[in-house]
């Protein structure tokens, strides 16, 4: 560890120039180090490393046989059809029988009766619950079966999270959560080697290139396309090397890959918990029903089976299934016996050898066999498990709650950041005690397959919105904190959620108050602000006494529809304002007495066009649609069109399946959808501030089709809903672009955020597809941004939560936007996705934006990465009432200089009392920006403006491992490509040199100035 303590201490290079001469020994070198104060960061060291856990810990197997890997587990849904305290604690048992603390209860028992038995454990949100309230003997009982590799933890994360819907930065943060809990409590012992997603619904390319960044050695799942294992299966492909970077050098995101043979349970007949049916191995020789002939016969048969499709001599099989192992001896008193039984047949002669093991060990014997394994490039998606059921309608289920997720990663972000800003006052300071754990832990909950991906019941999701609420209401109180101490001001500050329906309690009713815009991001944003009054004209000064223009508008008529009595504004203040990097500014706002008398009413007509110095929008005057879009600087100019649709879903009654559409399952009855008005009623708004087209379609679809002065982006701002149901018949809502470009059958979508990926009509990359619904097979997850491109021009769209979508004609893009089903998908929910609430009791509205770009593809990633980040990290608006304090500071930035384009600060946050995570990110591909697709550097002392740097270490991606001691096992390509050479270092320990792609994770030791 001297030379890390000394890579983090090198700002005192008095002690380490004197420290350079011979006499200084290495006992005095401590000592020194010791004495001064500057030890070292103390997170997550990594202890000696105990002789018999992780690899060491694997039992002997057998050269010359088939080994088969048992590997007894639970899933442990973190929330699904119980919430997340009702599965812990066994309530509800009438919903379904699952209880996570008594499973850990019974397995830790049964595992002390037999050395050879092993268990792995996933969800660390269930694991952290019930070892707090644990005795500190069991938890010494615990750690020797961690330190044995008795008891071993895969994935590790705070939850499994989903990987069609979740956002990348949300991701890696609960992942960190997980395996820190993990570092902290167990050590090395009990660091994850596996990535473990057996049950979400298709499989992310970004998620193995996380996974393969955060050091782990291999990754298994259970649930890919029929058709792709079908092939798989056939040319013994089921596992292969994944390559998930297109820009990251091999084999930096590069992730060895296993298909699990029966999903995650175990094979037929040999299920062995309370909740199954199969016979128990019988083995009293004297007893009629004695059947352990026929046990191992019928395990022979299924183990010699499952050895035709995979490559090598060893094979797993996955013991246990949803919350099982309640009742832990039911399963291990048969797993003895099957072991030893199967076991004893080798002395007449069988060739079958079965042990305990875990999913590191089942992937050592196949790194140990070294052979070449396929290559694979592209994703998992979409996922069908048959020829009808294309599990793509969660790709947009439960749009209100996606959208809260994503407003809520930036609120996190934002309370993260504010927290170590303002220093340990943000954590209790005038306003109370606020925290950033609370909704930590529920952004971390929120990522779970079944909670994001909108796939649980409706108590569930409401449980889900509840626990963030309850996570926002905790950073508030540090917000509020932060702000105070940074602006000097004591006032108390005021949080308006509900601004998207234009309502806030405050502006609706004082005549003088200020606006605080915090920005999240490391550059400069302008940021347009809607704020609900009930006045004609006022006037607004920026942070330094410069009037603001800013103008007013009535609230729309689907505005005053949506709110349901939660306010009566009836105009909106607009104005633009500026935010400084990683800080805030102040806007002053004062009404003017002597307003005019009402704002202008909007013109009940379409406009020819409107446009700014950027862009230029025309509407067909007859449907007061849009008809064209050009970009002003690059003189282009596509035709495009947009409307709304529906698709009628599935009921069930159709002659080539019974399927129908659910919460996982989009399955259209027919491939054409239906329009929903081939006109719009129209109202046309324009100012100095922006120009906007209100369009009703129906009395449940309107939108606002906006431009605003200095803005590169056509906004488009949809109100769906309360869907129609009476014709008996469930409703999947869409929006589709129709353009003039030549997209050929191929369209773009994000990968959780951030690398892009080809997507083409009816093609998959590594099978021959045979297409069977035309529509819900071309669906692909959508989770920031997608675009349709030819040779001159591109027009992308970005969103403002995950959504479905696809490119079903040329020149097409559609995107689903909401969902309301009358029937079940039997794919274990157990209830139609028909969302109501108190406020919508006859179906759910839903508002959202998509931002539309048109650019030349060589030049669109440099518009498309900011805008995206620039709505996943949206700046944060709080209000004080009254006149401010005339030593209020009106502006901050917590950056000394902002950082370069390319660069993306990923995550700033707390990690101990003086120590903070920082992560810096390069947020372009390879190739992609002729000007931003360059290695670029960071210098990390001058990063922060409150902050002294005093040390600094590199660690993974997660943060549970020195970057310099994280080493994974390395594997073959068929292709015969040899890996290339690591990273060259950088310039200097505080020059940090970030290439295309490329995240780095550090721990700096910091002084608050």
């Amino acid at each position: 560890m001297i030379g890390k303590i000394h890579k983090q201490m090198s700002h005192d290079s008095w002690l380490f120039s004197k420290m350079a001469t011979p006499e200084y020994t290495p006992f005095v070198f401590l000592l020194l180090l010791f004495q001064s104060g500057v030890w070292g960061v103390p997170v997550c060291q990594t202890p000696q490393e105990s002789p018999t856990c992780g690899y060491k810990s694997c039992h002997a197997t057998k050269p010359g046989m088939l080994n088969v890997h048992l590997v007894p587990h639970t899933h442990d849904d973190v929330g699904w059809l119980k919430t997340v305290d009702q599965y812990f604690y066994g309530d509800r048992n009438d919903i379904q029988h699952a209880g996570v603390q008594y499973i850990l209860d019974s397995v830790v028992d049964q595992l002390l009766k037999n050395p050879d038995r092993r268990f792995i454990y996933v969800e660390t949100a269930f694991f952290y619950r019930w070892w707090k309230q644990q005795t500190d003997d069991m938890q010494n009982t615990v750690k020797q079966l961690v330190n044995e590799g008795r008891l071993e933890f895969v994935n590790g994360g705070w939850c499994m999270s989903d990987e069609a819907t979740t956002h990348y930065s949300a991701v890696i943060d609960q992942m960190t959560m997980g395996l820190r809990f993990l570092n902290d409590t167990f050590g090395h012992c009990g660091r994850p080697r596996v990535a473990w997603h057996i049950d979400p619904f298709g499989h992310a390319r970004e998620h193995a290139s996380m996974f393969a960044q955060m050091g782990y050695d291999g990754f298994f799942f259970g649930r890919l396309d029929y058709q792709d294992r079908n092939r798989r299966m056939v040319a013994r492909e089921q596992e292969m090397l994944w390559r998930a970077s297109e820009s990251l050098t091999p084999p930096m995101a590069d992730l060895f890959t296993g298909i699990l043979p029966n999903g995650y349970n175990p094979p037929e007949g040999f299920c062995w918990d309370q909740s199954c049916d199969d016979p128990p191995i019988r083995d009293d020789p004297d007893l009629e029903d004695y059947n352990v002939d026929d046990v191992v016969t019928r395990f022979l048969h299924i183990a010699h089976g499952q050895a035709l499709v995979y490559k090598t001599n060893h094979i797993i099989m996955t013991m246990g299934s949803d919350f099982q192992y309640e009742n832990a001896n039911l399963w291990y008193k048969n797993l003895d016996k099957l072991i030893r039984y199967v076991n004893q047949m080798q002395s007449n002669g069988s060739e079958v050898n079965v042990l305990y093991s875990t999913p590191s060990c089942y992937l050592q014997e196949l790194h140990r066999v070294n052979l070449t394994w396929p290559l694979k490039g592209d994703d998992f998606f979409p996922y069908a498990d048959s020829a009808h059921d294309f599990w793509t309608g969660y790709f947009t289920s439960r749009p209100a709650l996606k959208r809260y997720e994503r407003i809520s990663n930036s609120y996190l972000q934002t309370c993260k950041q504010l927290e170590v800003l303002g220093g340990p006052i943000s954590r209790k300071g005038p306003f109370g005690a606020g925290d950033s754990e609370t909704l930590k832990k529920a952004m971390a909950v929120a990522q779970h397959h079944d909670a994001v991906s909108g796939t649980e019941k409706q108590h569930v999701a409401n449980d889900y919105a509840r626990k963030l609420a309850n996570g926002w209401a905790h950073c508030q109180v540090l917000v509020s904190n932060t702000l105070s101490s940074l602006s000097g001001s004591s006032a108390p500050r005021v949080y308006c959620e509900h601004l998207n329906i234009s309502v806030c309690p405050l502006t609706e009713t004082s005549k003088k108050f200020s606006v605080n815009v915090y920005n999240p991001l490391a550059r400069p944003v302008s940021w347009p602000v809607r704020l609900p009054v009930n006045g004609t004209a006022y006037s607004i000064s920026d942070a330094k006494g410069k009037a603001v223009d800013s103008q007013v508008v009535p609230v729309s008529q689907a505005t005053a529809a949506v709110r349901r009595g939660r306010g009566y504004a009836v105009n909106e203040l607009l104005f633009q304002v500026q935010a400084p990097p990683l800080g805030y500014s102040t806007y002053s706002v004062s009404l003017l007495q002597n307003g005019p008398p009402s704002p202008p009413s909007p013109l009940p007509r379409a406009p020819t066009a409107v446009q700014n110095k950027f862009l230029r929008v025309t509407f067909d005057r007859e449907t007061g649609l849009l008809s064209s879009l050009s970009n002003l600087e690059t003189q282009q100019t596509v035709k495009l069109s947009q409307n709304f649709y529906w698709y009628n879903a599935s009921d069930g009654n159709n002659s080539e399946s019974i399927q129908m559409s659910g919460a996982y399952i989009f399955r259209p009855n027919t491939s054409t959808p239906f329009i929903i008005s081939k006109t719009a009623k129209i109202e046309t708004l324009q100012n100095s501030v922006v120009q906007e087209v209100r369009q009703w379609f129906s009395p449940w679809v309107s939108q606002v089709v906006r431009l605003y002065t200095d803005s590169r982006a056509l906004e488009l701002e949809w109100t769906v809903g309360p869907v129609p149901i009476g014709d008996d018949l469930g409703k999947e809502v869409i929006s589709r672009l129709d353009s003039s470009i030549n997209s050929s059958g191929v369209f773009y979508t994000d990968s959780n955020g951030r690398e892009v990926l080809q997507r083409r009509k009816d093609y998959r990359p590594t099978w021959n597809l045979r297409q069977s619904e035309p529509i819900a097979g071309n669906y692909y997850p959508i989770n920031s941004r997608a675009y349709i491109k030819d040779d001159k021009d591109q027009l992308t769209v970005v969103t403002d939560r995950s959504q479905g979508g696809g490119s079903i004609q040329d020149g097409s893009l559609e995107i689903m936007l909401h969902r309301r089903l009358l029937y079940d998908d039997v794919r274990g929910v157990g209830e139609p996705l028909n969302e109501t609430s108190d406020i919508y009791p006859e179906g759910l509205v839903v508002r959202g934006r998509h931002l539309l770009s048109l650019s030349p593809p060589a030049m669109a990633a440099d518009t498309h990465r900011p805008l995206a980040q620039e709505v996943v990290l949206q700046p944060l608006i709080t209000f004080t009432d009254g006149e401010l304090h005339p030593s209020t500071r009106l502006e901050f930035s917590g950056l000394q200089a902002v950082l370069p384009p390319a660069v993306h600060l990923l995550t700033v946050s707390q990690w101990d009392q003086d120590t903070v995570l920082l992560r810096l990110e390069h947020q372009y591909q390879a190739s992609e920006s002729k000007e931003h697709s360059q290695p670029v550097t960071v210098n990390l002392q001058k990063l922060f403006s409150t902050l002294d740097m005093l040390g600094v270490s590199e660690m993974n991606l997660s943060a549970n491992q020195w970057k310099d001691e994280m080493t994974r096992l390395d594997w073959k390509a068929e292709s015969g490509e040899k890996p290339l050479p690591k990273r060259g270092g950088d310039p200097s320990v505080w020059e940090v040199s970030l290439k295309p792609m490329e995240i780095r994770t550090f721990l700096l030791r910091v002084r608050q100035r």
